[in-house]
């Protein structure tokens, strides 16, 4: 949010020689995140003057209207002769008095002014836009003075145009709507620097009246708890914006439009009070306030039709919606530029229910952004008047004597404080007397003694009665303010953040990394020497996403987590798999060029508990229990440890040494084994054979299995699943339960022999079927203790060999730690390796 510090200056009596950087230091020190003061005389160096055109000569033979001017600038270029200047503007005429930078001064941007010969004239200087001094985006005319600002030629311009101010700018957090406004900012400023504040929420207004402004009916009274209209008629539509409401509003960074939208903006900034101007005769029949219904539609004022969803509130008349309540209004009634009759309407809205309803149309109106934060329900009417007022005072019109207000709003509920609670809570000691000052500085009614507070299982040994309690009801701007917690914050935030002392805590001695931590660890730096690269991706996912990767109907993936309040309506749900959210990286990364792709994560998935229930109320101002948190965590969904791989395109790139490899199922197989070492899995306890398990192929699928139970699956994605996903062909896949791995076993020094090993290759024949994990296993318990290893180094299949059969290829090595082994030993050794192969699989040699 901008302001302007003169606006400021109405409302909080700031000293008149505030340096710009006490002014950004008070307001940080209460919380207030201020992202620049800008010093407007400071935007434009040189003279800056008021001058007056005395006689204009049209130039002819150029593609454009060109003007040569003789512009009277009083003794500011030191002759006191007119001074030359050559404009293309044509929307001033002799005797008008425009704004005028002479030789050597400088526009904001750096753009330098001097006199040049330009279209066969000589011109000394500029005669200035708004857009040409940073005042505003309107670049078709120049700046034409009114005929009531005293002003002279050659006197300086910035007072005259508004550059003779301080604008703030401010970023305001979630919790402190009220600072969205001149009021909210002024009150802030007088607790920091200790000055008067005049609260323009506090203005008389007039309250409603039993004949209403406009026939309206309010049905839901909890997305709208007040609604405040009244009527102005026969106000002039082409009366203009008076000129210092349009500097305070191009300093806030808000578009002129006409009077009356101006008027609501204004208003809106001064008070915070989001408001909206209809156009009377353009409703149709009265007014509902209600949800929208299935189906209907509405074009807001910047020209989207929109979808609406049962959860928005919108204003309808006989025609329909007209409104898309607290966020953006209608083009159907809209104020037009024949306006004579306008209808003010200041509501209260849930902020809820706004937040969602800007999320999910993605507007984010300046309305919604105060609405979303909390905006004060007293202020209604209070506005009302204030717009009632401004328009009729500069456009003319007659108020109309009825006032509709529907009032639902619920009182607020006092909050209990403890008044040592502050003390305790911070380490700095806060007297009573203290905390009772600074809450109502706050605006809260402060009752000592009002409720017993019973005995805080938080703190040990503290027991408060009735004298040590105050009961705070919070004011009505501040609906922030619902805890014990929020009322300590505000106590500190005000008596000043830098008296809280600056303790750390002693950190208790600790083990290291747990063993599940060292896991995750090792298991990334291996695929990250593989060459896989680590991505982080958001755990949502949308509705359609279980089709997408071709689930089956009873899969326990497609019971998904639903988010309360999702960031995107789109993708409501959280991941069940992380290949979901990983496949779109990839259709990304594709998108934007990248062909060759390893991409791994490692994260967490969701799995809903059935029949949970709801989680315990718990609040702030103690710790929960241990039963708390037992009840809380046996809600909360199971979230299981994955590692996902993706791979496609290339794994090996072609080149001038010869041509390159494609990714493959064998690699996403493979980065399942990588995985499984890593994680200090023995070789013996590990499987690997064929499955059928969405998304994969069929065909080309396998299953990781560490003791007999599965805990992966890898291979390559099914072409249904790579079509619906726009991925290329071939698109491999693994992914892994870390969390269903067991724990790695106490690993014993390895026995080194210095003996030579023997080298015996087998090549034996069994049927396609066989998983070759399970002969390696055969061979490893056939072979005895003089096996060292044994390698899979080709497999083949041919005609020869007969249908359905291949030959598995394997290389062993036999050492002995205490001698040399003789070749007899060797050989021995090898064909009880092969008779335990063909027992249990009917293997055969190949060649024999």
């Amino acid at each position: 949010m901008r302001v302007s510090v003169s606006w400021l200056r109405e409302y909080v009596d700031l000293p008149a020689d505030l340096p710009t950087a006490d002014l950004e230091q008070a307001l940080v020190d209460l919380g207030v995140e201020v992202e620049s003061v800008v010093d407007l005389r400071e935007t434009v160096t040189g003279a800056l003057v008021v001058g007056e055109v005395r006689e204009i000569e049209e130039l002819t033979g150029f593609k454009k209207p060109i003007r040569f001017c003789r512009v009277d600038v009083g003794d500011a270029n030191g002759t006191g002769e007119p001074q030359e200047i050559v404009c293309g503007a044509r929307n001033f005429a002799p005797g008008d008095r425009v704004v005028v930078i002479l030789p050597g001064g400088v526009l904001p941007g750096g753009f330098a002014i001097g006199a040049r010969k330009t279209y066969g004239r000589n011109s000394n200087g500029m005669i200035c836009s708004a857009r040409e001094l940073g005042l505003g985006d309107d670049h078709d005319g120049i700046i034409v003075l009114p005929g009531d600002v005293p002003a002279k030629p050659g006197d300086d311009a910035r007072p005259v145009v508004g550059l003779d101010d301080v604008v703030v700018e401010v970023e305001i957090t979630p919790d402190r709507g009220y600072a969205m406004s001149v009021r909210g900012l002024a009150r802030e400023l007088s607790h920091a620097l200790g000055v008067p504040f005049r609260d323009p929420g506090l203005a008389p207004a007039p309250g409603g009246t039993d004949t209403p402004a406009y026939p309206v009916e309010v049905r839901d009274t909890v997305g709208c708890d007040r609604f405040a209209a009244r009527l102005v008629r026969g106000v002039d539509p082409a009366a203009p914006t008076p000129g210092w409401m349009q500097r305070r509003l191009t300093a806030a960074g808000i578009r002129c439009i006409s009077l009356p939208v101006d008027i609501t903006n204004y208003v809106m900034l001064e008070l915070g009070q989001p408001m909206h101007a209809f156009d009377a005769d353009r409703i149709a029949g009265p007014l509902v306030v209600r949800r929208a219904g299935a189906g209907e539609k509405l074009t807001t004022l910047d020209g989207v039709t929109r979808a609406l969803a049962p959860e928005d509130m919108v204003i309808c008349d006989d025609t329909g919606p007209i409104s898309l309540a607290a966020v953006m209004g209608g083009e159907t009634s809209e104020v037009v530029a024949g306006t004579t009759n306008v209808l003010f309407e200041a509501a209260h809205w849930d902020p809820v229910m706004v937040g969602r309803t800007a999320r999910r149309h993605k507007l984010f109106s300046e309305a919604a952004k105060r609405w979303e934060r909390g905006v004060d329900p007293a202020l209604p009417l209070v506005a009302i008047a204030r717009a009632v007022g401004l328009l009729t005072e500069h456009a003319g019109g007659a108020a109309g004597d009825e006032i509709l207000d529907v009032d639902h709003v619920r009182p607020r509920t006092p909050v209990v404080l403890p008044v040592d609670l502050p003390s305790r809570r911070v380490g700095v000691n806060y007297p009573p007397a203290r905390v009772v000052a600074l809450l109502e500085q706050v605006g809260c009614t402060v009752a000592r003694g009002a409720d017993r507070l019973a005995e805080d299982p938080g703190e040990v040994g503290v027991t408060a009665g009735a004298d040590d309690a105050l009961s705070v009801t919070p004011p009505t701007w501040r609906p922030d303010l619902t805890d014990p917690a929020d009322l300590v914050e505000e106590v500190v935030r005000l008596d000043g953040y830098d008296r809280v002392p600056s303790v750390l805590p002693t950190a208790p001695p600790g083990r290291g990394l747990t063993w599940q931590q060292r896991r995750r660890r090792a298991v990334a730096r291996s695929l990250a020497e593989r060459g896989y690269v680590e991505v982080l991706a958001h755990p949502f996912v949308a509705p359609g996403l279980a089709d997408q990767l071709g689930l089956p109907a009873d899969d326990p993936r497609r019971r998904a987590v639903r988010l309360a309040n999702p960031l995107s309506e789109e993708e409501p749900l959280l991941r069940t798999t992380l290949l979901g959210p990983l496949l779109g990286i990839v259709k990304r990364n594709l998108g934007r060029g990248q062909r060759d792709l390893a991409l791994y994560e490692i994260g967490a998935v969701f799995h809903p508990r059935t029949g949970a229930g709801s989680p315990p109320a718990m609040g702030v101002d103690r710790r929960p229990t241990d039963e708390e948190f037992a009840a809380a965590d046996a809600v909360v969904p199971e979230q299981p440890r994955h590692v996902a791989v993706v791979l496609t395109g290339d794994v090996e790139p072609a080149g001038w040494w010869g041509a390159g490899r494609p990714a493959g199922w064998a690699d996403a197989v493979q980065a399942g084994r990588d995985v499984l070492a890593a994680a200090e899995v023995p070789a013996e306890r590990i499987e690997v054979r064929a499955a059928e398990h969405a998304p994969w192929h069929p065909g080309r699928c396998a299953e990781l299995l560490v003791d007999g139970t599965v805990v992966g699956h890898a291979g390559e994605l099914h072409p249904a699943v790579l079509a619906a996903l726009e991925l290329p062909r071939r698109t491999s896949a693994m992914e892994l339960d870390l969390d269903a791995l067991p724990a790695a076993p106490v690993a014993s020094a390895p026995v080194v022999s210095g003996f030579p090993p023997a080298l015996i290759d087998v090549a034996l024949v069994v049927d396609s079927s066989v998983p070759a994990a399970q002969v390696q296993q055969a061979l490893v318990e056939g072979a005895g203790g003089l096996l060292e290893g044994v390698r899979l180094f080709d497999v083949y299949a041919s005609e020869q060999l007969g249908a359905d059969r291949r030959s598995l290829a394997y290389k062993l090595t036999f050492r002995a730690p205490d001698r040399t082994l003789t070749v007899e030993e060797a050989v021995a050794a090898r064909d009880a390796a092969v008779a335990r192969a063909a027992e249990r699989f009917g293997a055969t040699l190949r060649g024999a």
